[in-house]
Protein backbone atom coordinates (compact mmCIF):
# COMPACT_ATOMS: atom_id res chain seq x y z
CA UNK A 1 0.00 0.00 0.00
CA UNK A 2 1.38 3.32 -0.56
CA UNK A 3 1.39 6.37 1.58
CA UNK A 4 -2.17 7.81 1.92
CA UNK A 5 -3.11 10.20 -0.80
CA UNK A 6 -3.16 14.48 0.23
CA UNK A 7 -6.23 15.93 -1.23
CA UNK A 8 -5.43 19.44 -1.61
CA UNK A 9 -8.16 22.18 -2.47
CA UNK A 10 -8.03 23.70 -5.92
CA UNK A 11 -9.01 27.42 -4.29
CA UNK A 12 -5.74 27.78 -2.32
CA UNK A 13 -3.54 24.57 -2.53
CA UNK A 14 -4.13 23.91 0.99
CA UNK A 15 -4.26 20.29 2.04
CA UNK A 16 -7.51 18.83 3.30
CA UNK A 17 -6.63 16.66 6.36
CA UNK A 18 -8.13 12.84 6.38
CA UNK A 19 -8.55 10.31 8.67
CA UNK A 20 -8.21 7.14 6.80
CA UNK A 21 -9.74 4.12 7.77
CA UNK A 22 -7.72 1.32 6.65
CA UNK A 23 -10.17 -1.46 7.71
CA UNK A 24 -12.82 -0.60 5.42
CA UNK A 25 -13.76 -2.98 2.53
CA UNK A 26 -13.43 0.33 0.48
CA UNK A 27 -9.64 0.34 1.31
CA UNK A 28 -7.56 -2.02 -1.16
CA UNK A 29 -5.17 -2.66 -3.70
CA UNK A 30 -6.88 -4.24 -6.68
CA UNK A 31 -4.64 -6.00 -9.61
CA UNK A 32 -7.31 -6.52 -12.83
CA UNK A 33 -6.43 -7.70 -16.21
CA UNK A 34 -5.57 -4.27 -17.51
CA UNK A 35 -3.80 -2.80 -14.42
CA UNK A 36 -4.49 -2.01 -11.23
CA UNK A 37 -6.57 0.34 -8.66
CA UNK A 38 -5.97 2.25 -5.91
CA UNK A 39 -8.74 2.87 -3.37
CA UNK A 40 -9.07 4.65 0.07
CA UNK A 41 -11.85 5.81 2.36
CA UNK A 42 -11.94 7.71 5.22
CA UNK A 43 -13.06 10.84 7.22
CA UNK A 44 -11.98 14.59 6.52
CA UNK A 45 -11.16 16.18 9.81
CA UNK A 46 -11.39 20.27 9.53
CA UNK A 47 -13.49 23.16 8.81
CA UNK A 48 -16.70 22.65 7.46
CA UNK A 49 -15.45 19.08 5.76
CA UNK A 50 -14.66 17.50 9.09
CA UNK A 51 -16.82 13.89 9.37
CA UNK A 52 -17.49 14.54 5.46
CA UNK A 53 -16.95 10.61 4.14
CA UNK A 54 -14.79 10.52 1.41
CA UNK A 55 -13.58 7.73 -1.27
CA UNK A 56 -10.18 8.10 -3.19
CA UNK A 57 -9.94 5.96 -6.30
CA UNK A 58 -6.24 5.98 -8.48
CA UNK A 59 -6.28 4.22 -11.48
CA UNK A 60 -2.76 5.09 -12.96
CA UNK A 61 -3.76 7.85 -15.13
CA UNK A 62 -5.91 9.77 -12.63
CA UNK A 63 -7.03 10.23 -9.02
CA UNK A 64 -10.68 10.60 -8.11
CA UNK A 65 -12.76 11.89 -5.34
CA UNK A 66 -15.96 10.95 -4.85
CA UNK A 67 -18.05 12.42 -1.87
CA UNK A 68 -20.83 9.85 -0.37
CA UNK A 69 -21.06 12.15 2.34
CA UNK A 70 -22.54 14.68 -0.36
CA UNK A 71 -25.38 12.88 -2.57
CA UNK A 72 -22.45 10.89 -4.07
CA UNK A 73 -20.57 13.79 -6.13
CA UNK A 74 -17.22 14.30 -7.28
CA UNK A 75 -15.57 16.55 -5.24
CA UNK A 76 -12.21 16.40 -8.05
CA UNK A 77 -10.18 14.60 -10.36
CA UNK A 78 -6.33 14.55 -10.79
CA UNK A 79 -4.66 13.81 -14.21
CA UNK A 80 -1.29 14.30 -15.83
CA UNK A 81 -0.91 17.44 -13.17
CA UNK A 82 -3.99 18.67 -14.15
CA UNK A 83 -7.15 19.21 -11.49
CA UNK A 84 -10.29 19.23 -12.90
CA UNK A 85 -13.00 20.97 -10.58
CA UNK A 86 -12.64 24.87 -10.06
CA UNK A 87 -11.73 27.29 -7.14
CA UNK A 88 -15.26 28.45 -5.67
CA UNK A 89 -14.84 30.97 -2.57
CA UNK A 90 -16.88 28.17 -0.69
CA UNK A 91 -13.96 26.25 1.18
CA UNK A 92 -14.71 22.96 0.97
CA UNK A 93 -15.83 20.54 0.19
CA UNK A 94 -18.61 21.33 3.45
CA UNK A 95 -20.39 18.87 5.36
CA UNK A 96 -24.58 19.52 4.93
CA UNK A 97 -24.58 20.15 7.99
CA UNK A 98 -23.53 23.14 7.17
CA UNK A 99 -25.36 23.87 4.23
CA UNK A 100 -29.01 25.57 4.87
CA UNK A 101 -30.79 24.30 2.56
CA UNK A 102 -34.13 25.54 3.64
CA UNK A 103 -32.89 29.24 3.94
CA UNK A 104 -35.86 31.82 3.49
CA UNK A 105 -34.45 32.84 0.55
CA UNK A 106 -34.30 29.51 -0.84
CA UNK A 107 -30.41 29.99 -2.21
CA UNK A 108 -28.69 28.14 1.34
CA UNK A 109 -27.12 25.07 -1.26
CA UNK A 110 -24.60 27.85 -2.50
CA UNK A 111 -23.28 27.15 0.80
CA UNK A 112 -21.75 24.11 -0.37
CA UNK A 113 -21.53 24.27 -3.84
CA UNK A 114 -17.98 23.61 -5.07
CA UNK A 115 -17.75 19.99 -6.45
CA UNK A 116 -16.57 19.01 -10.68
CA UNK A 117 -19.75 17.06 -10.52
CA UNK A 118 -23.07 17.93 -8.20
CA UNK A 119 -26.44 16.28 -8.31
CA UNK A 120 -29.30 18.29 -8.44
CA UNK A 121 -32.89 16.87 -7.30
CA UNK A 122 -34.94 14.77 -7.24
CA UNK A 123 -37.54 16.21 -6.05
CA UNK A 124 -36.90 19.40 -7.33
CA UNK A 125 -33.69 20.59 -9.50
CA UNK A 126 -33.83 24.21 -10.85
CA UNK A 127 -34.76 27.48 -9.18
CA UNK A 128 -36.14 28.42 -5.71
CA UNK A 129 -39.88 28.15 -5.29
CA UNK A 130 -42.43 29.66 -3.07
CA UNK A 131 -45.72 29.32 -2.18
CA UNK A 132 -48.96 31.34 -2.39
CA UNK A 133 -48.32 32.04 1.58
CA UNK A 134 -44.06 32.72 0.17
CA UNK A 135 -42.93 30.30 2.12
CA UNK A 136 -40.25 28.72 0.62
CA UNK A 137 -41.60 25.45 -1.37
CA UNK A 138 -38.83 23.63 -3.50
CA UNK A 139 -35.18 24.97 -2.48
CA UNK A 140 -32.47 26.23 -5.23
CA UNK A 141 -31.30 22.45 -7.15
CA UNK A 142 -33.27 20.53 -4.87
CA UNK A 143 -32.01 18.24 -1.84
CA UNK A 144 -29.67 15.05 -2.86
CA UNK A 145 -26.38 16.75 -2.88
CA UNK A 146 -26.66 17.58 0.69
CA UNK A 147 -27.84 13.95 1.83
CA UNK A 148 -25.19 11.30 2.62
CA UNK A 149 -24.99 7.53 0.69
CA UNK A 150 -25.54 4.24 2.73
CA UNK A 151 -25.07 1.08 1.85
CA UNK A 152 -21.06 1.47 -0.09
CA UNK A 153 -19.90 -1.62 -1.73
CA UNK A 154 -16.48 -1.91 -4.12
CA UNK A 155 -17.26 -4.55 -6.29
CA UNK A 156 -13.96 -5.66 -8.98
CA UNK A 157 -15.07 -7.46 -11.68
CA UNK A 158 -12.41 -8.86 -13.28
CA UNK A 159 -13.99 -10.11 -16.74
CA UNK A 160 -14.50 -6.80 -17.37
CA UNK A 161 -11.44 -4.97 -16.12
CA UNK A 162 -13.37 -2.75 -14.55
CA UNK A 163 -14.17 -1.53 -10.19
CA UNK A 164 -17.37 -0.54 -9.24
CA UNK A 165 -18.09 1.87 -6.37
CA UNK A 166 -21.82 1.79 -5.53
CA UNK A 167 -23.98 3.32 -2.59
CA UNK A 168 -27.68 4.71 -1.84
CA UNK A 169 -28.94 8.12 -0.79
CA UNK A 170 -32.28 8.34 0.10
CA UNK A 171 -35.08 11.31 -0.01
CA UNK A 172 -37.63 10.96 1.89
CA UNK A 173 -40.15 12.74 3.81
CA UNK A 174 -43.25 11.03 5.72
CA UNK A 175 -46.60 11.33 4.01
CA UNK A 176 -44.95 12.79 0.78
CA UNK A 177 -42.19 10.91 -0.76
CA UNK A 178 -39.59 8.06 -0.29
CA UNK A 179 -37.20 8.21 -3.50
CA UNK A 180 -33.99 5.60 -3.53
CA UNK A 181 -31.16 6.66 -5.84
CA UNK A 182 -28.48 3.93 -6.34
CA UNK A 183 -25.11 5.16 -7.75
CA UNK A 184 -22.68 3.07 -9.17
CA UNK A 185 -19.85 4.61 -10.16
CA UNK A 186 -17.24 2.49 -12.78
CA UNK A 187 -13.52 2.72 -13.11
CA UNK A 188 -10.98 1.51 -15.60
CA UNK A 189 -6.86 0.44 -14.79
CA UNK A 190 -5.16 3.83 -16.88
CA UNK A 191 -7.99 5.53 -18.16
CA UNK A 192 -8.91 8.60 -16.89
CA UNK A 193 -12.77 8.00 -17.49
CA UNK A 194 -15.17 7.41 -15.12
CA UNK A 195 -18.84 6.65 -15.93
CA UNK A 196 -22.08 6.32 -13.18
CA UNK A 197 -25.46 5.31 -13.63
CA UNK A 198 -27.94 6.42 -11.05
CA UNK A 199 -31.52 4.02 -10.75
CA UNK A 200 -33.98 6.48 -8.76
CA UNK A 201 -37.16 4.14 -7.40
CA UNK A 202 -39.93 5.51 -6.10
CA UNK A 203 -40.36 3.36 -2.66
CA UNK A 204 -43.86 4.50 -1.42
CA UNK A 205 -47.00 2.69 -3.27
CA UNK A 206 -48.46 6.58 -5.10
CA UNK A 207 -46.88 7.45 -8.05
CA UNK A 208 -44.76 10.76 -7.99
CA UNK A 209 -42.45 12.63 -10.06
CA UNK A 210 -38.37 13.06 -10.14
CA UNK A 211 -35.80 15.00 -11.34
CA UNK A 212 -32.42 14.95 -11.84
CA UNK A 213 -29.56 17.32 -13.47
CA UNK A 214 -26.20 17.02 -13.11
CA UNK A 215 -24.04 20.41 -12.70
CA UNK A 216 -20.60 19.46 -14.29
CA UNK A 217 -18.44 22.71 -12.96
CA UNK A 218 -14.99 23.16 -14.80
CA UNK A 219 -12.40 26.50 -14.33
CA UNK A 220 -9.21 27.26 -14.27
CA UNK A 221 -6.32 25.97 -15.65
CA UNK A 222 -8.25 24.12 -17.93
CA UNK A 223 -11.25 26.93 -18.56
CA UNK A 224 -9.78 30.13 -19.64
CA UNK A 225 -9.52 32.82 -22.43
CA UNK A 226 -10.24 30.86 -25.92
CA UNK A 227 -11.81 27.62 -24.53
CA UNK A 228 -14.63 26.21 -26.31
CA UNK A 229 -17.62 24.64 -25.32
CA UNK A 230 -18.04 21.80 -28.03
CA UNK A 231 -21.18 20.14 -28.43
CA UNK A 232 -24.18 18.26 -30.87
CA UNK A 233 -26.39 20.52 -30.75
CA UNK A 234 -30.21 20.63 -32.04
CA UNK A 235 -31.63 23.34 -30.38
CA UNK A 236 -30.13 26.21 -28.57
CA UNK A 237 -31.82 29.24 -27.08
CA UNK A 238 -30.85 31.95 -24.19
CA UNK A 239 -32.30 32.07 -20.91
CA UNK A 240 -32.61 35.18 -20.38
CA UNK A 241 -32.02 38.58 -22.12
CA UNK A 242 -28.71 39.06 -20.65
CA UNK A 243 -27.92 35.82 -22.41
CA UNK A 244 -29.47 36.81 -25.56
CA UNK A 245 -27.49 39.68 -26.12
CA UNK A 246 -24.23 36.60 -26.23
CA UNK A 247 -25.90 34.47 -28.25
CA UNK A 248 -23.42 34.35 -31.28
CA UNK A 249 -20.92 33.72 -28.62
CA UNK A 250 -22.57 30.94 -26.71
CA UNK A 251 -19.59 28.72 -26.91
CA UNK A 252 -16.89 30.90 -26.62
CA UNK A 253 -15.05 31.33 -23.09
CA UNK A 254 -13.81 34.96 -22.01
CA UNK A 255 -11.38 35.92 -19.38
CA UNK A 256 -12.22 36.57 -15.81
CA UNK A 257 -14.46 39.40 -15.41
CA UNK A 258 -15.36 41.32 -12.22
CA UNK A 259 -19.17 41.71 -11.77
CA UNK A 260 -20.10 39.28 -14.48
CA UNK A 261 -23.66 38.34 -14.19
CA UNK A 262 -24.28 34.74 -15.18
CA UNK A 263 -25.26 33.54 -19.13
CA UNK A 264 -27.40 30.22 -19.24
CA UNK A 265 -28.43 28.35 -22.43
CA UNK A 266 -30.86 25.73 -22.82
CA UNK A 267 -30.38 22.79 -25.66
CA UNK A 268 -31.44 20.01 -26.83
CA UNK A 269 -28.17 17.21 -28.06
CA UNK A 270 -28.40 15.41 -31.08
CA UNK A 271 -27.36 11.63 -30.17
CA UNK A 272 -26.39 8.10 -31.81
CA UNK A 273 -29.32 5.81 -31.90
CA UNK A 274 -31.80 8.61 -29.64
CA UNK A 275 -29.29 7.38 -26.93
CA UNK A 276 -25.62 8.46 -26.60
CA UNK A 277 -24.09 12.12 -26.98
CA UNK A 278 -21.34 13.92 -26.06
CA UNK A 279 -19.92 17.54 -25.32
CA UNK A 280 -16.76 19.06 -24.67
CA UNK A 281 -14.65 21.83 -22.89
CA UNK A 282 -11.43 22.13 -25.44
CA UNK A 283 -8.96 24.27 -23.30
CA UNK A 284 -7.48 26.89 -25.66
CA UNK A 285 -4.35 25.40 -26.43
CA UNK A 286 -6.13 22.40 -27.61
CA UNK A 287 -4.34 19.82 -25.29
CA UNK A 288 -6.65 19.18 -22.45
CA UNK A 289 -10.27 19.29 -22.43
CA UNK A 290 -13.18 17.64 -20.04
CA UNK A 291 -15.17 15.38 -22.56
CA UNK A 292 -18.79 14.58 -20.59
CA UNK A 293 -20.41 11.63 -22.03
CA UNK A 294 -24.73 11.29 -21.80
CA UNK A 295 -27.53 8.77 -22.71
CA UNK A 296 -29.94 11.19 -23.61
CA UNK A 297 -32.86 8.41 -22.79
CA UNK A 298 -33.41 9.95 -19.49
CA UNK A 299 -31.76 13.14 -19.92
CA UNK A 300 -32.54 14.58 -22.77
CA UNK A 301 -31.91 18.63 -21.74
CA UNK A 302 -28.96 20.27 -21.95
CA UNK A 303 -27.96 23.68 -19.94
CA UNK A 304 -24.97 25.27 -20.33
CA UNK A 305 -24.06 27.95 -17.73
CA UNK A 306 -21.27 30.36 -17.86
CA UNK A 307 -20.18 32.22 -15.01
CA UNK A 308 -16.84 33.52 -15.81
CA UNK A 309 -16.69 36.47 -12.78
CA UNK A 310 -13.15 37.01 -11.28
CA UNK A 311 -10.88 34.00 -10.51
CA UNK A 312 -11.79 34.93 -6.30
CA UNK A 313 -15.59 35.01 -7.14
CA UNK A 314 -15.78 31.73 -8.74
CA UNK A 315 -14.56 31.77 -12.33
CA UNK A 316 -16.14 28.64 -13.96
CA UNK A 317 -19.00 26.75 -16.18
CA UNK A 318 -20.95 23.84 -15.83
CA UNK A 319 -22.01 21.52 -18.53
CA UNK A 320 -25.25 20.31 -17.31
CA UNK A 321 -27.35 17.37 -18.66
CA UNK A 322 -30.67 17.28 -17.35
CA UNK A 323 -34.17 15.57 -17.46
CA UNK A 324 -35.62 19.53 -17.41
CA UNK A 325 -34.38 22.60 -17.53
CA UNK A 326 -33.73 24.20 -14.18
CA UNK A 327 -36.89 26.39 -14.29
CA UNK A 328 -38.82 26.40 -11.13
CA UNK A 329 -40.77 23.09 -10.61
CA UNK A 330 -43.93 24.44 -11.26
CA UNK A 331 -42.97 25.73 -14.38
CA UNK A 332 -41.42 22.11 -15.95
CA UNK A 333 -44.24 20.20 -14.16
CA UNK A 334 -46.74 22.62 -16.38
CA UNK A 335 -44.48 21.96 -19.33
CA UNK A 336 -44.17 18.18 -19.22
CA UNK A 337 -40.64 17.76 -18.12
CA UNK A 338 -40.87 16.10 -15.11
CA UNK A 339 -40.53 12.22 -14.92
CA UNK A 340 -43.49 10.26 -13.82
CA UNK A 341 -42.64 7.26 -11.52
CA UNK A 342 -45.21 5.44 -10.64
CA UNK A 343 -45.11 2.83 -7.21
CA UNK A 344 -42.08 1.17 -6.72
CA UNK A 345 -41.23 1.83 -10.76
CA UNK A 346 -37.38 2.64 -11.24
CA UNK A 347 -35.78 5.29 -14.04
CA UNK A 348 -31.89 5.39 -15.09
CA UNK A 349 -29.84 8.11 -15.26
CA UNK A 350 -26.53 7.39 -17.32
CA UNK A 351 -23.74 10.18 -17.79
CA UNK A 352 -19.71 10.73 -17.25
CA UNK A 353 -16.93 12.52 -17.46
CA UNK A 354 -13.37 12.26 -19.36
CA UNK A 355 -10.79 14.29 -18.58
CA UNK A 356 -8.73 14.95 -21.94
CA UNK A 357 -4.72 15.44 -21.12
CA UNK A 358 -3.50 15.75 -24.97
CA UNK A 359 -3.97 17.05 -27.74
CA UNK A 360 -4.62 13.82 -29.09
CA UNK A 361 -7.42 12.61 -26.83
CA UNK A 362 -8.97 16.06 -27.20
CA UNK A 363 -8.96 15.61 -31.05
CA UNK A 364 -10.76 12.03 -31.09
CA UNK A 365 -13.56 13.26 -28.48
CA UNK A 366 -13.98 16.45 -30.71
CA UNK A 367 -14.71 13.83 -33.53
CA UNK A 368 -16.72 11.66 -31.68
CA UNK A 369 -18.97 15.13 -31.04
CA UNK A 370 -18.75 15.68 -34.66
CA UNK A 371 -20.10 12.50 -36.09
CA UNK A 372 -22.74 13.01 -33.04
CA UNK A 373 -23.85 16.42 -34.90
CA UNK A 374 -23.83 15.37 -38.51
CA UNK A 375 -25.31 17.55 -41.15
CA UNK A 376 -28.68 19.04 -39.80
CA UNK A 377 -29.07 22.26 -38.57
CA UNK A 378 -28.57 24.36 -35.58
CA UNK A 379 -32.12 25.64 -34.76
CA UNK A 380 -31.10 28.73 -32.16
CA UNK A 381 -33.62 30.89 -30.98
CA UNK A 382 -32.87 34.01 -30.31
CA UNK A 383 -35.12 35.90 -27.48
CA UNK A 384 -35.69 33.66 -24.73
CA UNK A 385 -38.77 31.00 -25.47
CA UNK A 386 -41.65 31.07 -23.21
CA UNK A 387 -42.24 27.60 -23.61
CA UNK A 388 -39.12 26.97 -22.42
Amino acid sequence: MNDAPVLTRLRDDSPVPVLWYEESALTGYHELAGGAIETRHGLLTSGKSAGLEVIWVNTGAARTVLLPGRGMGIWQIEAAGLRFGWKSPIDGPVHPCWVPIHDPDGLGWLEGFDELVVRCGLESNGAPEKGTDGSLRYPLHGRIANLPATELKLEVDHETGRLAISGDVIESKLFFKRLRMRSRFEFTPGSTRVDWVDSVTNELSMPTTVQMLYHINLGAPVLGPGARVIAPLETLAPKDDLSAAEIDTWDQIGGPQSGFAERVYFSRLSSKNHADSAVMLRGADGNSGLGVRVDTRGLPHFILWKNTAAESDGYVIGLEPATNFPNTRSREAQRGRVVMLGGGETVHFRAGVEPLVSGDQVRRFEQTIAELRGSGPLEIRERPDPNW
